[in-house]
């Protein structure tokens, strides 16, 4: 089984969908995805009225209804992405890569359910400011949001491809990280460097550590699955690139294992190698796949030119670490995600 297709696969994918029978099509999918959200719906209102009592709740905030259906969200994301992967999944047993895919993925959806409805609750508290919502709206309201996010979960686990992974690896890193900004126990932190935020023990260090090393885990990934059918005239050009895409993934995950202030010579020691590993496959790009269209290359040694600038900004003492580093971080996950849309328009190009 494989987390994600190729777009060749995925095009084999549509054709079959709409030769076979309706058991097995998109319309199935739909069915399921209703009945998933069904059940996610009944599941989550009668938890509800169990910790409520059926009694009036606050917006947001502990005992709250955004703290719970939040809460619900996440378990429901994980359940549901396991569910859709496993009605998708090929024949055949499933290796350990598989697993950790699926585990890092389902875990990734349910950060994204769990900060989105934690965030959207606190908004509206701050607009209902002193409200409370009467008993019977909380048990109808809580089912509601996990059955949209069961909905939702499972079509995204069932038509997982490329494009959309890299889509949930920008959301769930920017959640992440932001969560951890807003929730640190140390207001400055930003005064030091990015990776600050998982200097502590606390629930905030730990959030920021783990959403590194999950995010890593989808990195590779996604290297592994985006440069699979690559055409290119040098034999050793696409492994190159995938080596390299890895290196960045794993260098990641390692910056969130390897907190700085307990590891500071290992932690600086990965994180460098990341930026080494990128600016290596930018620079070297065009001789291992000469098809990459040429304004994509030079998009690339732009931003690799603009990270050398701020360096040089931070070196002098114009610019702080942080914002170098949340810049760095901006390009180098952008120039990902149009890898991934460049590498599709090549190989399909390629095949017409």
């Amino acid at each position: 089984m494989s987390t994600v297709s190729s777009p060749a696969s995925r095009r084999q994918s549509r054709l079959l969908a709409t030769a076979t029978a309706e058991g097995t099509g998109e319309r199935s999918l739909e069915s399921l995805a209703l009945g998933v959200g069904a059940v996610a719906f009944i599941v989550t209102g009668l938890a509800a009225l169990i910790v409520f009592r059926f009694d009036d709740a606050p917006i947001a905030g502990p005992g709250s209804l955004g703290q719970f259906a939040a809460i619900a969200a996440a378990v429901i994301a994980i359940l549901a992405f396991v569910a859709g992967r496993l009605v998708v999944r090929e024949g055949g047993r499933m290796g350990l890569l598989d697993v950790v895919d699926i585990a890092a993925l389902s875990f990734a959806h349910a950060i994204i359910a769990l900060l989105t409805w934690t965030l959207l609750a606190d908004i509206l508290e701050r607009g209902f400011i002193g409200a409370e919502v009467f008993a019977f709206p909380v048990i109808i309201l809580a089912g509601a949001i996990a059955a949209v996010t069961a909905y939702i979960v499972f079509y995204s686990a069932t038509h997982m491809d490329l494009e959309l992974l890299a889509v949930v690896l920008a959301v769930f890193l920017a959640e992440g990280v932001i969560a951890s900004m807003l929730t640190a126990s140390d207001p400055y932190w930003w005064k030091d460097n990015l990776s600050a935020l998982g200097m502590n023990d606390d629930l905030s260090s730990k959030t920021f550590n783990l959403t590194l090393i999950v995010a890593g885990i989808i990195v590779t990934t996604l290297a592994r699955y985006a440069t699979a059918g690559i055409p290119t005239p040098d034999p050793k050009g696409v492994g190159r690139v995938r080596a390299c895409l890895i290196v960045v993934g794993v260098f990641l995950g390692l910056v969130g294992v390897f907190p700085v202030d307990r590891f500071f010579a290992i932690h600086t020691g990965v994180a460098s190698g990341m930026v080494v590993a990128f600016a290596v496959l930018i620079f070297n790009l065009h001789r291992w796949i000469p098809g990459m269209p040429r304004a994509f290359v030079l998009l690339g040694w732009l931003f690799v030119a603009v990270i050398v600038v701020l360096a040089v900004f931070f070196a002098v003492g114009y610019y702080t670490l942080t914002a170098v580093e949340l810049v760095a971080g901006i390009l180098v996950f952008t120039w990902i995600i149009l890898f991934i849309r460049n590498a599709s328009a090549l190989q399909q190009d390629t095949e017409r």
